[in-house]
């Protein structure tokens, strides 16, 4: 690990905030980081995105009236543009990553301050929480927080303190940003993962801190729900197309499960035409994938409960096939 001077836990620190059509949920996004109860003070930075709805002038009230809050445009409107942008701005030693939906818990600040300076890590940070009351949305919440939805990564389902691949958002040494060039503005999603494997690759340790959950409000419809997966699947390929060391089983079985499906499906169809038994055969993918899929939604059943159990199969099969697909097709 790169030598690096201890982190001061009395200095300010920098937020950085990247937000695009974020109007209703900004003031509670920017009050929870000024009234998170780290006494040395914080500083914001919000990078706008070009948005159809009040969030510029929001974001330019909340400049006026807090001299600690700053703004900075984004043209492209893209995440990782955004926090680069933002980042530039910024001055302080530690840079605290957060969403403009994101609302943070009390104390998560000191939380993040407290374990880079006792673990020396270059990122810190925790898991998300899925919350929603709606069916729907409570399925998604409880199979996006289990292993049956994308496997067991520490930062979605939890885990023991320690060294990690990738962590929630993220609590950084601006050094340790700094030395890695920042955010891959190429990566529109995955940005954060790739951010932490290139950070690892360096030597910099990232850290995962049990204590720091952050709440998530997940997509939902069903339509977003695919088309958010599709979307992360072929974003992942491309993580895996820049850094093929990166590829591992847990981002491998969706595509693989689609082409299983696919192939199953498509000799059994054959066989029942022509009449040819052992083509039948092929049909065993799909029914043993189902299979698999309500051994799952029955595990998770006492977190889902009854109101949102019986959708639960479709969304993890919404979730493997839709993550599968878009990984198979890549980024165009």
């Amino acid at each position: 690990m790169p030598t690096l001077a201890p982190v001061q836990r009395d200095a300010p620190v920098s937020v950085v905030m990247t937000v695009l059509n974020e109007a209703a949920h900004l003031d509670a996004a920017v009050d929870s980081v000024l009234n998170n109860g780290f006494e040395p003070g914080v500083n914001l930075v919000i990078a706008v995105g070009p948005s159809t709805d009040d969030t510029a002038a929001m974001a330019a009230r909340l400049a006026k009236t807090h001299r600690n809050v700053r703004v900075v445009d984004n043209p492209s409107g893209f995440t990782p543009a955004g926090l680069n942008l933002a980042l530039a701005m910024c001055a302080d030693d530690v840079v605290v990553r957060i969403d403009g939906h994101t609302v943070l818990p009390h104390g998560y600040i000191s939380l993040a301050v407290t374990a880079l300076a006792d673990t020396g890590a270059g990122n810190v940070g925790g898991r998300m929480v899925p919350q929603a009351d709606a069916p729907l949305g409570h399925a998604i919440a409880v199979a996006m927080g289990s292993r049956f939805g994308l496997g067991s990564a520490g930062h979605r389902v939890g885990g023991r303190e320690g060294a990690t691949e990738s962590v929630f958002l993220g609590s950084f040494r601006r050094d340790a940003l700094a030395a890695v060039g920042g955010y891959d503005e190429h990566f529109r999603r995955a940005q954060d993962w790739e951010l932490n494997f290139r950070l690892r690759e360096a030597g910099y340790e990232v850290y995962y801190v049990p204590d720091m959950q952050v709440p998530y409000h997940p997509r939902s419809t069903w339509r977003a729900l695919a088309r958010q997966f599709f979307h992360s699947g072929a974003w992942r390929r491309e993580v895996v197309k820049t850094h093929p060391q990166t590829a591992s089983a847990r981002y491998l079985a969706p595509p693989v499960v689609v082409a299983a499906l696919v192939v199953g499906i498509v000799l059994g169809v054959v066989g029942l035409a022509t009449n040819t038994w052992w083509l039948l055969l092929g049909f065993a993918s799909p029914i043993a994938y189902l299979a698999g899929v309500l051994v799952g939604a029955a595990a998770l059943w006492p977190q889902a409960g009854t109101r949102s159990v019986a959708l639960m199969p479709g969304v993890l099969m919404t979730m493997h096939v839709a993550w599968g697909l878009g990984f198979i097709r890549g980024v165009r």
